[in-house]
């Protein structure tokens, strides 16, 4: 009896010393799990109590998510917002063009060709300084009735942006003035005029007499004018419309001989001379590269050749200048 309840006894302490054991060491009962380290740095032992809502997949089964992905970053506000018109300033080198130009400056051609004022891409100077803005836009020249509301409905910008890059702090302007225009590109006609791309040759060939003054080819004592360029063609070579219009006149005329003129937008017109056939009829609508006449040598001239005319607003201008 005794032994039973020395037996008794021990059970007992046994029992309590476990109790308390367990209370001061909670931790220890619970199971342990151990996730081998991967190769991507994830792994090691945790608590059953802390991967209970989390659900443990393969290796293969993880997705790593680039952080654009897993975050939407919100650019900064000052980023979006119009700044003030800073310049910096380039001395053109050997090689340069407006392309490569506006890639190393991070702009638009646009920009860097309004800011300028360049007229002809063809033509940039070695050693002209440029002047390069921190942002891209465009000039525009304020005329006569201009509102900075119709400016910004012109070029669909904020008038805020107006305000803000060219420091304006009332709504008046000044006719002459210059603002830049935060964010606009130059109309596409403008563009194709200063890069030269507006008009396709009307016949290949060479140019025998250039725009401008020159010895008459009949009279060599004398200074003449050429308003237009002379390219040499055979004998009934075709010759092309060099830009869309509608046919504005077509006869006949002593010095140009055959002649054609079309009327095209933006204030231009053509005119071909010289001409052994004419091909189209005045009203009629012709696209670029149709063909509106024969290459020939009537009226004054020296043999069979183009002479081609380009007007601006009724004033000749240098057609090369304007050709692809």
């Amino acid at each position: 009896m005794s032994f039973i309840n020395d037996n008794g006894r021990n059970i007992f302490r046994l029992a309590l010393i476990l109790c308390l054991f367990f209370v001061y060491k909670p931790d220890f009962a619970q199971k342990q799990h151990e996730i081998p380290v991967a190769k991507h740095g994830i792994g090691g032992s945790f608590s059953e109590s802390l991967i209970t809502d989390v659900t443990v997949h393969s290796e293969e089964e993880i997705v790593l998510l680039p952080a654009s992905l897993e975050t939407v970053a919100l650019e900064p506000e000052a980023f979006s917002k119009s700044r003030i018109l800073l310049y910096d300033t380039y001395v053109v080198q050997s090689g340069d063009n407006i392309s490569t130009l506006a890639i190393v400056f991070g702009l638009n051609q646009d920009t860097i060709i309004s800011i300028n004022k360049v007229t002809n891409t063809r033509l940039l100077q070695i050693n002209k300084v440029l002047k390069i803005p921190n942002q891209d836009g465009i000039l525009h020249t304020v005329s006569k009735g201009d509102t900075l509301d119709s400016i910004a409905e012109k070029y669909k910008v904020d008038v805020e942006a107006i305000q803000t890059v060219n420091e304006l702090f009332t709504s008046n302007i000044v006719a002459g003035k210059d603002l830049f225009i935060p964010g606009a590109k130059l109309d596409w006609v403008s563009l194709q005029e200063i890069n030269g791309d507006l008009f396709i040759w009307p016949v290949s060939g060479i140019i025998t007499s250039p725009y401008g003054y020159r010895r008459s080819p009949f009279n060599e004592s004398l200074r003449e004018f050429h308003s237009g360029i002379d390219i040499r063609g055979g004998m009934g070579t075709p010759i092309r419309a060099a830009m869309s219009g509608r046919v504005s006149r077509v006869g006949y005329d002593n010095s140009l001989g055959n002649y054609v003129i079309i009327s095209h937008h933006s204030g231009y017109r053509t005119l071909y001379g010289h001409m052994s056939v004419i091909r189209v009829r005045t009203g009629a609508y012709v696209v670029m590269g149709e063909r509106i006449g024969d290459v020939g040598s009537t009226g004054l001239s020296t043999g069979p050749h183009l002479h081609f005319t380009v007007y601006k607003d009724g004033v000749t201008v240098n057609p090369r200048t304007l050709m692809k």
